[in-house]
């Protein structure tokens, strides 16, 4: 499955489902990250760490392996 740590910049996704357990599951979904959220790729870093994003219209910086647990389509 495609993850969002792979959609090219200036792409728009849809969450599909988040990997992992635990705090770092429920940190991600507290940014608003959730099934069914439209993500859009603003940025990505250089060196691909950390992307930048907007999600439910605000701007959002994640980690390269918070964007490789989340699921999209």
């Amino acid at each position: 499955m495609k993850t969002l740590r792979d959609v090219p910049c200036g792409q728009t996704a849809r969450v599909t489902r988040l990997e992992g357990e635990g705090a770092t599951k429920r940190r991600i979904m507290d940014m608003g990250i959730t099934k069914g959220a439209q993500v859009f790729v603003r940025k990505v870093a250089p060196l691909g760490d950390p992307v930048e994003v907007t999600v439910r219209g605000y701007e959002l910086s994640l980690r390269k392996s918070d964007a490789a647990k989340i699921l999209v389509e």
